[in-house]
């Protein structure tokens, strides 16, 4: 049966973070579904212009951005609808589109990606009129499923979990050697481990727990006189000064390092340049960081009171702690660094990391979903 199918999209390309990321991922996955298909592809972004498309991910004739031009990306859509089988709206802060689509054509089949935080609270009227429209909700983690039902009392049926993939153009190291050029720039030649975080630095957001990694190499520095706390992505203003304040009273300004943000094509150099992945955070609706960490062969310490856990498989790829509980972190991170990261052990995380979050993972679980549709 012929398909036309159209994923709506608030920005793909023009910025950097988890849900960009993985709405890349997920419309070149549909990219190649249709086109093994016969099928036909769309991706509308608000926010992005035409100009920000990343052709690697989709050919041009399948992309339209619009600027923010939010009328006309809501006329397009409605006059766009008769064509569509199915609709897959990238973010619940597209509600709006979708329940205006259902209202035009009540048999075109929508689906609703669900994330984190922003669907684990009670919604707004409209919002949570769209989880009751909707055909299918896929959500990123079990835990996001699980908040799901919680608070919006969604059937177990409707909510279909296909955690977060690799990024299928992330170059993945073909060997586990430091580089060199990293560790001069960071002064790390000759010195001890490193600890390696990497997420959004934003005073909005202190549950991701880097101020609680922190406050742990301030323990560890006795024994670990060498230790280094990486501390990488951007930070607005506020959590700059808060985060450096913090440094200075604890006594560790000569052990953690700030370079801001990283550009993606130095992301896996920085995840071979650790020993250790750490980002205790309480609110990840997945955590893609934690997987390309893995894919790099680097280990993992996480929160156990989020989605985190999916992208460590319960414990099969990485610790989980209670994000709360400073001496966990702190112990978990020092029985980390007593045994020095192997070659085999790096082998092993990537490789266990690529059989369960490839690209190949994510089309089967989405054409299986599709075809039944």
């Amino acid at each position: 049966m012929f398909k036309n199918i159209t994923l709506f999209s608030l920005q793909t390309f023009s910025t950097t973070g988890g849900i960009q990321k993985m709405t890349r991922t997920l419309a070149h996955s549909l990219y190649n579904i249709c086109l093994s298909n016969g099928w036909q592809f769309k991706l509308s972004s608000l926010y992005d212009a035409d100009a920000d498309l990343m052709p690697q991910y989709l050919p041009k004739q399948n992309f339209s951005g619009f600027s923010n031009r939010r009328l006309r990306f809501i006329f397009a859509a409605l006059f766009n609808a008769k064509k569509n089988h199915t609709i897959i709206l990238s973010h619940i802060n597209l509600a709006v589109i979708g329940l205006l689509i259902k209202a035009i054509r009540p048999k075109t089949k929508m689906w609703v990606i669900a994330h984190g935080i922003e669907v684990w609270r009670p919604l707004p009227f409209h919002k949570a009129l769209l989880l009751t429209k909707c055909d299918n909700i896929i959500c990123v983690s079990a835990f996001t499923k699980s908040q799901m039902q919680h608070w919006h009392k969604i059937s177990a049926a409707k909510c279909v979990v296909i955690n977060n993939v690799l990024d299928p153009f992330m170059e993945l190291p073909l060997n586990f050697d430091k580089p060199e050029t990293l560790l001069k720039r960071y002064g790390l030649v000759n010195k001890g481990p490193v600890v390696f975080t990497l997420t959004r630095l934003a005073s909005t957001e202190h549950y991701k727990g880097h101020d609680r990694v922190i406050r742990a190499i301030a323990g560890l520095k006795n024994t670990f006189p060498e230790i280094r706390y990486v501390l990488a992505g951007k930070y607005d203003n506020e959590e700059g000064v808060r985060v450096k304040q913090l440094i200075n009273r604890l006594g560790v300004a000569e052990h953690v390092i700030l370079p801001g943000f990283i550009k993606e094509d130095e992301l896996a150099a920085h995840f071979l340049m650790a020993d250790l992945f750490v980002l205790p955070s309480k609110k990840e609706g997945f955590g893609i960081v934690f997987i390309e960490a893995l894919a790099c062969g680097l280990p993992v310490i996480c929160g156990n009171a989020d989605g985190s856990i999916d992208a460590i498989r319960n414990g099969e790829l990485g610790t989980a702690i209670n994000p709360d509980n400073d001496a966990e972190l702190e112990k978990s991170i020092a029985e980390h660094l007593a045994q020095p990261l192997t070659l085999a052990r790096r082998k092993h995380l990537k490789s266990v990391c690529l059989h369960y979050f490839t690209e190949q993972t994510y089309i089967s679980a989405l054409q299986k979903m599709l075809i039944n549709d």
